[in-house]
């Protein structure tokens, strides 16, 4: 098979991990027979120095064009300390998510058992956990209407759901769950939000459809407690745009590391596969950034949007083995060894 495939590499560690996770997918198209085209493009702070945009209209042809976007990360440290830019690279990320439809975020969070030991809960907490958060992307309070007033003294961000748009994601939800244990938590905050009942309500009118799937609805805040408690009592959650953005990142420090954490961002037409962890403008350059996040992103690429299971095994039974055999970067290295970025990747693409 031939993929022509959008390659985002983005700011910070994004160039270094994305260059690993093409060397990887590059190995495994070449043992099951494909032919990959990548598609480099620009955004991001990247994209705001060389065009003056983050997320310019080139690189949005480019990723339409595309069968998939793999994507490295956004942010830079001045523009974060800048309160008054009026252009940021985290523009990019929405505009992009908004443009190409994706209203979809697949974050999986599951464990690996060398690395029990790593999560800073207790291993039998979170032994046996393997849950997926589906967090709408496209609507909320990120997309509303926001702004000042009095003078700069009163902030203003408004969230606004359509019944449309919580259907779409549900019924992602739903059809996920279907595929697993058929269980859904529905993460709201209906006692006090009226958003959150929009949410509730419409969820609730679609179990009907599905019989077959046990459907839970939560609060907000008691899933943040219980997903430090009993996180593996969980199995598809779907929520709306900024409980999800919070609630992936505490579930993500489950598994040991955020450097281990890939996710998918669905759309009608196109899917974008990126590792969740930012852009670690820190380790920029250092060679010490854990890169098997992007590569597993490009496992569910893969899997996902290819459906080419078989490679995404191959992928993830290559970092399964280098995690038991301790070939890490130093995020996991615990004292021991700790091998670079791209010594990581190197391992990977030999292994496979």
């Amino acid at each position: 098979m031939k993929f022509n495939i959008a390659l985002l590499a983005g700011d910070g560690i994004g160039p270094e991990v994305i260059e690993q996770a093409v060397k990887v997918s590059d190995a495994v198209a070449k043992k099951f027979g494909h032919e990959i085209t990548w598609k480099p493009a620009l955004t991001g702070a990247a994209a705001i120095d060389a065009v003056g945009e983050p997320y310019p209209d080139e690189t949005h042809d480019i990723c339409m064009a595309s069968d998939a976007v793999l994507f490295g990360a956004i942010g830079h440290p001045r523009f974060d300390n800048d309160p008054s830019a009026k252009v940021r690279p985290e523009q990019g990320l929405l505009k992009m998510r908004k443009k190409l439809g994706l209203f979809a975020n697949v974050r999986p969070t599951f464990t690996f058992p060398s690395l029990l030991d790593k999560s800073p809960l207790k291993q039998e907490r979170i032994e046996g956990t393997d849950l997926v958060f589906l967090r709408e992307l496209t609507g909320g309070i990120y997309f509303g209407e926001k702004g000042r007033r009095d003078e700069g003294e009163t902030a203003f961000d408004n969230c606004v759901y359509t019944r449309a748009e919580v259907q779409r994601l549900a019924k992602k939800g739903f059809e996920l769950a279907m595929t697993r244990t058929k269980k859904l938590c529905c993460v709201d905050k209906a006692n006090v939000l009226e958003t959150s009942r929009l949410w509730r309500e419409t969820v609730q009118a679609m179990e009907k459809d599905y019989p077959e799937v046990e459907v839970s609805y939560e609060f907000v805040d008691a899933v943040a407690m219980r997903l430090v408690q009993w996180p593996n009592s969980y199995d598809v959650l779907i929520t709306e745009n900024l409980f999800g953005d919070i609630l992936t990142d505490e579930a993500s420090v489950i598994s040991g590391s955020m450097g281990l954490m890939p996710s998918a961002s669905m759309g009608t037409d196109i899917a974008l596969f990126e590792p969740i962890h930012g852009s670690y403008p820190q380790a920029t350059g250092l060679n010490i950034a854990n890169p098997m996040a992007t590569i597993l992103s490009a496992a569910m690429m893969f899997e996902t949007a290819f459906n080419l299971p078989e490679e995404g095994k191959a992928i993830r039974d290559a970092i399964n083995k280098a995690l038991t055999e301790g070939i890490v970067t130093e995020d996991l290295a615990d004292g021991g060894k700790a091998y670079g970025t791209k010594e990581v990747g190197d391992w990977l693409v030999s292994n496979i």
